[in-house]
């Protein structure tokens, strides 16, 4: 076993250059407020709407911007929109489903695709994955101690250039009573 920091990745979204321009304006630059635990990234302060068939959420932006426009879910964000994504790993776009529209201050965006509820997963760094000899998308499983004890299985393994931790959604981490950041038992 392995204690890992479970981290809770909350509905967000990815944008692409083409959208940004049409949402915020050309040439506009996310605003960023808080540095991510993963080297690069940033919560932005800029938000959108996402009006979906049955609801709208308003959504942070997650930077830097993307080559493909992309949403993370939990699956109550996702009834509230009245969407249907699939389980995908962050990326996995091809044929995934759409059928939101986005606004910002300057403008609107119909997304056609690029709406998924991230698989649960552990990014790990190139060394530290050698070290525990875990290997890209290799399945995991973890145990969440406490009052609403849990083991969590098929986490998928993500080797890069990586700060070690599993991302579990909103969801995921209220079912296991983990209110912020937890540490929990990683088994290899």
């Amino acid at each position: 076993m392995k204690k890992v920091k479970a981290e809770i990745s909350a509905r967000h979204l990815h944008i692409s250059r083409a959208h940004l321009d049409k949402l915020f304006g050309r040439g506009y630059q996310l605003k960023a407020i808080k540095e991510l635990s993963q080297p690069g990234e940033f919560a932005a302060s800029d938000r959108v709407e996402v009006k979906g068939p049955k609801g709208t959420l308003t959504m942070r932006i997650v930077g830097p911007v993307r080559a493909q426009t992309q949403i993370e879910l939990a699956l109550t964000d996702a009834r509230i929109l009245g969407v249907k994504p699939e389980f995908r790993i962050s990326g996995d776009l091809k044929d995934s489903p759409g059928g939101v529209t986005l606004k910002g201050p300057k403008g609107s965006v119909k997304l056609l695709s690029g709406i998924i509820i991230p698989k649960r997963h552990l990014h790990i760094s190139v060394e530290e994955a050698k070290k525990w000899k875990i290997k890209n998308g290799q399945k995991l499983k973890a145990t969440v101690k406490g009052p609403r004890a849990m083991e969590i299985r098929e986490i998928t393994a993500r080797v890069g250039n990586y700060s070690t931790s599993i991302h579990l959604d909103t969801d995921e981490a209220n079912a296991a009573g983990l209110l912020s950041c937890g540490i929990i038992d990683l088994e290899i």
